[in-house]
């Protein structure tokens, strides 16, 4: 007999395995406010990533045996500048204004993925989708409140990193199909590292054992954060699993509350709710044209 009850399941393993990596990746926001400003945002970013590459060596040894082009070189040097801005402007982002504003403000990376495809790789932005892009950034301005509040650097930071992850992820779709997944995350790790040296020595307080620990658990929980949305990927279609990821921002904004003591701003909730609802609907329409998804779920541009 054949087993017809296994693919009905599948959506359900894909939601399961968003939701650990919507836990997981709050864990890594968590572990950075943690450390907090005893470690320079820089250097902070800079071991984080250096832990991972050295994880990562067996699979950079493979990489080094590939043949890659002079010009995939150039690309690969461009994700990195661009991803290492994107990373010291998060981890600043982190020691100045919430965990819910952080989390709430990195939806908005896919939405400059869209406007990015749109302007350089030629994709068409209908009605509907500028609409989308619209409601996204009400939904920003909604976070920030500008003229209501002052706004803080942890903000702007925030914005250009949606602007840097989104060119990142730009780069890594069109160099998914000149070489494989592992050269494209193996070159990330290496490029950033590099990328982030001579800010980290600039800014340069020696660690103390206990915050190395933190931050190398920080990389293994982005790692593992990673694998899963890879497996949530793998099981369900994103339309299925994108919206779990607003359960993300719940979770970010009881923890900044229960544990770091940070005040539950509903103006932050409805804004990013309107992002990822935002978000949600441009991935649900190209699911819906039969198109190749560009815009990125909101948790793939994570560190």
């Amino acid at each position: 007999m054949t087993n017809t009850a296994a693919p009905d399941k599948r959506p359900i393993v894909g939601i399961f395995w968003m939701l650990v990596t919507g836990m997981l990746f709050v864990c890594v926001t968590a572990t950075v406010k943690h450390v907090g400003k005893g470690v320079p945002a820089p250097e902070s970013a800079f071991l984080r990533y250096l832990i991972g590459t050295l994880a990562l060596s067996p699979l950079l040894l493979n990489i080094f045996r590939q043949r890659i082009t002079r010009r995939q070189l150039g690309f690969f040097a461009a994700r990195g500048a661009a991803h290492s801005l994107g990373v010291m402007c998060w981890f600043f982002a982190m020691t100045q204004i919430s965990i819910a504003e952080v989390t709430a403000m990195n939806y908005l990376s896919p939405i400059y993925v869209t406007i990015g495809a749109a302007l350089f790789l030629g994709e068409r932005l209908a009605v509907r989708r500028i609409m989308a892009i619209a409601v996204a950034f009400v939904g920003a301005m909604i976070i920030i409140r500008p003229g209501f509040r002052e706004v803080e650097p942890g903000h702007l930071a925030m914005l250009v990193t949606g602007v840097m992850f989104g060119g990142s992820y730009l780069i890594a779709g069109k160099m998914s199909g000149e070489v494989s997944a592992a050269t494209v995350v193996g070159m990330l790790s290496l490029c950033v590292t590099i990328g982030l040296t001579p800010f980290a020595i600039a800014a340069w307080v020696t660690p103390t054992l206990t915050q190395v620990a933190w931050l190398a658990l920080v990389a293994a929980f982005a790692t593992a954060g990673h694998y899963t949305m890879t497996l949530a990927f793998g099981a369900a279609p994103m339309t299925v699993t994108q919206p779990i990821t607003f359960l993300q921002l719940v979770w970010a904004t009881l923890l900044g509350w229960a544990v770091f003591d940070e005040g539950v701003d509903p103006w932050v909730v409805a804004g990013g709710t309107l992002i990822l609802a935002s978000v949600s609907f441009i991935t649900w329409r190209e699911s819906q044209l039969k198109r190749r998804t560009v815009t990125p779920p909101a948790v793939a541009t994570k560190l």
